[in-house]
């Protein structure tokens, strides 16, 4: 009878541990897609935000350029006359500006380019964290699957070593700053 509770024990304590390390390696497995996950979003952030910003950036840059070719085209080589009619034309501009600078105070193209720094910045900052996270989930996950005992778990079960972090898609490409 002694001998059957003895079996009994060691059976049990076996079983345990066999679905603890299951259920362990297989947490492992979704914090690794978790990660991938982490990647995926900032990756996705880094790509719709900065493409955003960039366009808005030119279309600042642009706006402030017409104006101020407008303005030199204005003051060169006139007449009195001309010069009384440009400086109502330059009026009207001016006004304009004030108008847009009132309703868009940070109209300016240097703080959006500030912005736009920062906003690079945020993403990378965020895509390198998250790159980071799914880095240790993998390793935890792999040092979980190639240690003895638990090898012999993640074996039966077909767990295979999960692959660090390489970028390959379009989105996963850095933004290209052309202006």
């Amino acid at each position: 009878m002694g001998l059957v509770i003895c079996i009994v024990a060691i059976v049990a304590v076996i079983l345990l541990w066999w679905v603890g390390t299951y259920n362990g390696i297989k947490k492992l497995d979704i914090k690794v897609k978790e990660g991938l996950s982490g990647i995926d979003v900032a990756l996705t952030k880094r790509y719709d935000v900065l493409t955003k910003m960039l366009d808005v950036v030119k279309g600042y840059q642009q706006h402030e350029k017409e104006i101020l070719t407008e303005v030199i085209k204005l003051r060169s080589g006139m007449t009195m006359q001309e010069r009384n009619t440009a400086n109502q034309q330059m009026d009207t501009a001016f006004g304009r500006i004030n108008l847009l600078a009132e309703n868009y105070p940070e109209l300016k193209s240097s703080n959006n380019f500030i912005q736009l720094q920062n906003a690079i910045l945020d993403t990378e900052e965020h895509l390198q964290a998250a790159r980071r996270l799914y880095n240790a989930n993998v390793t935890a996950f792999n040092e979980k699957i190639v240690t003895f005992p638990n090898s012999i778990v993640a074996g039966s079960m077909g767990a295979v070593a999960k692959e660090f972090f390489e970028a390959e898609a379009v989105k996963r490409q850095d933004v290209k700053m052309n202006f």
